[in-house]
């Protein structure tokens, strides 16, 4: 990584979340502004944004799952321009040391066969795979990865 890559991570709005899940090539169909605000309403969440000289270049967003404790990595995703620099594990640093502060004890995150980088990269963030859930052709089978915090 290369020092004279820097970026920021702040607090997002939800248009910010919508502007980049719409730049990430892997998240297929429309999502609309209520796909965010149905989800986070009335729920403890966390919204991030990473930046670079003002230029909106990653995001992760995950909130209180059911299981008190637990905090759920819902989405995220880096620009693919900027991947490879270490944004999408600042923006994973940055919500592991905020849901550790606020008393969660585990966090997990769901992704699907199709996306190799994803479960390569929680492998790598100490995550084990704690299950596998068959849904539609294999490329589609959910994978739920987990740790403790």
């Amino acid at each position: 990584m290369s020092d004279s890559f820097l970026f920021n991570i702040r607090l997002a709005s939800l248009d910010e979340l919508l502007w980049i899940h719409q730049q990430i090539p892997e998240f297929p169909g429309k999502a609309s502004l209520d796909f965010y605000s149905d989800r986070l309403k009335h729920r403890l969440y966390l919204a991030l944004v990473a930046e670079k000289e003002g230029e909106l270049i990653g995001f992760k967003v995950g909130y209180q799952s059911d299981t008190p404790e637990t905090f759920y990595s819902w989405m995220g995703g880096v620009r693919p321009e900027f991947r490879k620099f270490g944004v999408a594990n600042a923006l994973a640093d940055f919500q592991e040391n905020w849901a550790r502060e606020k008393g969660f004890t585990s966090v997990f995150f769901k992704t699907r066969n199709r996306f190799p980088a994803m479960i390569s990269f929680g492998l790598k963030r100490g995550f084990k795979i704690m299950e596998v859930i068959p849904k539609g052709g294999v490329e589609d089978y959910r994978i739920v990865m987990g740790k403790g915090l």
